[in-house]
């Protein structure tokens, strides 16, 4: 029997979920086309996705015409990031620099190839953004002088430790620091935040935090890999990368999967109208890990108690042990976890996220992620703890070998 505690890299299926997609795979839809034709098998797919797009708006809180389908929360991240550096040419995006790489790498590439600026925020040792630096990443370019802010992105919840950011007062500090309150106001600023991690875990409100963009993805709610979504104000400017059919108001082209869209609309109302629940259960399981392994020496919980923080992710760090080993002992022992973020499956790096929260290379590299979820139990926590003693005193010994091995080429 098989421990997962990884839901922060992706969640199973929910069994309504997936009794959904088979009936509408066996039936068809009542009859296959493209939401788009104009005939009435098209017509009645395109009811079909009209329907889910208000469903997943109503468990959102917006306005149907906000949300946009797409493939996933990374697509969604990327549509906006590289649609404003397009829309605005010249202008700077300002990000975290512990944004997911779909971010970060979006924004990286709009500044090496489309002559974006960028701007980075500072966090605190938490990983919380410092508002008093938004001011100062907003400020005019002491080289070029220029000052116009294209976008500012900052994540909801961090998906590798789970710290929370107060979004609605970073909101209110871009707003104060633009000038403009209102869309309508010269040098407004539109604010992006990727909800991936935080959606059905915390309290998400686009439009009470003055949101203009928001990401979010089904597969960590129990919908399968493949469709997310874009809320995005009405009448927010992207440019988009690709032609085609205009689908999804002409910024995300292509045939809509109104399986899939189904599909998210229903995960996304279980995990909001269950969200208090489980985070009042999982807060337990979280607090029981980080009490037990932080009783083991040298192994610290990443987060201080106070910290806001999603309660489906217990983060620690490690002092001299390698972490690639430890996931491999704890594998063997029927545990799955991870080091950080899945979305660098292979590749052993220290952790961006703890290096701009001011850790050193060493602790950076040395960590784990037990992300919970539906599915995880009292017991799936108890394995955990017993497989961990063993495991972390082969990780140890690997990294004695590692750093012995290390010493004698030098």
């Amino acid at each position: 029997m098989r421990t997962y505690l990884d839901h922060a890299a992706t969640s199973p299926v929910r069994p309504e979920v997936a009794q959904q997609i088979a009936e509408d795979l066996v039936g068809g839809l009542g009859g296959w086309a493209n939401p788009s034709a104009q005939h009435t098998a098209g017509r009645r797919a395109g009811a079909l996705l009209a329907e889910a797009r208000a469903r997943l708006a109503g468990a959102l809180g917006v306005d149907a015409h906000e949300v946009m389908f797409t493939s996933g929360g990374t697509e969604a991240d990327a549509l906006v990031v590289s649609g404003r550096a397009r829309a605005v040419p010249g202008g700077r995006l300002v990000v975290s620099p512990i944004e997911h790489p779909a971010v970060l790498d979006s924004a990286r590439t709009a500044m090496a190839e489309l002559g974006a600026e960028l701007g980075l925020l500072e966090v605190d040792a938490t990983g919380r953004v410092v508002l008093d630096s938004v001011a100062r990443a907003m400020a005019p370019s002491a080289d070029t002088g220029r000052s116009h802010v294209s976008l500012v992105s900052v994540m909801t919840a961090n998906n590798e430790t789970g710290v929370v950011q107060d979004m609605a007062a970073l909101v209110a500090r871009v707003r104060e620091a633009s000038g403009a309150g209102h869309p309508d106001e010269a040098g407004y600023v539109p604010v992006h935040s990727d909800a991936v991690a935080a959606l059905g875990k915390v309290p998400v409100d686009f439009h009470g935090w003055g949101l203009d963009a928001m990401s979010l993805t089904g597969h960590k709610l129990g919908a399968p890999v493949g469709v997310g979504a874009l809320v995005l104000r009405r009448d927010l400017a992207l440019t988009p990368a690709t032609g085609g059919g205009r689908q999804e108001r002409g910024i995300r082209s292509g045939t809509q999967d109104v399986v899939a869209a189904r599909a998210l609309a229903l995960a996304v109302e279980l995990a909001v109208a269950e969200q208090q629940e489980q985070e009042a259960r999982l807060a337990v399981l979280r607090r029981r890990i980080l009490e037990g392994a932080g009783a083991l020496p040298g192994v610290h919980a990443t987060l201080p108690e106070d910290a806001d923080h999603v309660a489906s992710t217990a983060h620690l760090w490690f002092e001299k042990a390698d972490a690639e080993a430890l996931l491999m002992a704890l594998d063997l022992a029927g545990i799955d976890a991870s080091a950080g973020s899945a979305c660098h499956a292979g590749v052993a790096q220290p952790s961006h996220v703890l290096l701009a929260m001011g850790f050193q290379e060493g602790p950076a590299r040395s960590t784990l992620r037990c992300s919970l979820g539906r599915e995880t139990s009292p017991d799936d926590v108890e394995r955990l703890l017993t497989a961990l003693p063993a495991a972390l005193e082969g990780a140890r010994r690997a990294w004695k070998v590692t750093h012995k091995a290390a010493r004698t080429r030098i």
